[in-house]
């Protein structure tokens, strides 16, 4: 693990992370929509992002502070059957898919960039991830390069990059990655 990641649940230079409450919805929703309008994640603006934030297969979510200001969020979820990452992921390693655990949900609010937010927080969903006995995947639209640079920074390993047709009249690129074993 490198030294990102092993700093992943401590607090440095005002910034520190915690496990999301029912309090933070309201709050990440709001930090959710000035990404949104910033870089257009997610691509799709969900219906309800409460829920969206919230869904079922959740194993975990985590916000992070800067200087006492949410400004970042990520969840851990079981893989389902539609989970391309995590498919590649085990047909490469031979084992079942259900060890492989999806990292997703991942924004920073604009105005907290260049404090290494995303990092702690893919680090604090890393070290869930291993205490649960399973291994990070997660996929991102080829277009979010500032996400595929800091994946690729904190050494994740490029599965393959795929189309997928998210809607009749929606087709994306997607990279599909796995934490470095």
């Amino acid at each position: 693990m490198n030294k990102e990641n092993s700093r992943s649940s401590g607090k440095r230079a005002g910034r520190s992370v915690r496990r999301r409450t029912v309090r933070d919805l309201e709050e990440c929703v709001r930090v959710l929509e000035d990404v949104h309008q910033s870089d257009g994640y997610p691509v799709n603006w969900p219906e309800r992002p409460g829920e969206w934030l919230s869904h079922a297969s959740l194993l975990g979510a985590w916000v992070a502070e800067l200087d006492g200001r949410l400004v970042g969020h990520v969840s851990l979820s079981r893989s389902r059957k539609g989970d391309l990452a995590a498919r590649l992921w085990s047909e490469r390693n031979g084992v079942r898919r259900e060890l492989a655990t999806v990292v997703s949900r991942l924004f920073v609010a604009p105005q907290a960039r260049g404090h290494r937010i995303g990092a702690l927080l893919i680090g604090r969903a890393v070290e869930e991830a291993q205490r649960l006995g399973l291994h990070p995947v997660l996929d991102v639209v080829t277009s979010d390069t500032a996400a595929v640079a800091l994946y690729e920074r904190l050494g994740w390993e490029l599965l393959a990059t795929v189309e997928q047709r998210w809607s009749p009249h929606q087709t994306v690129a997607i990279h599909c990655y796995a934490a470095a074993p």
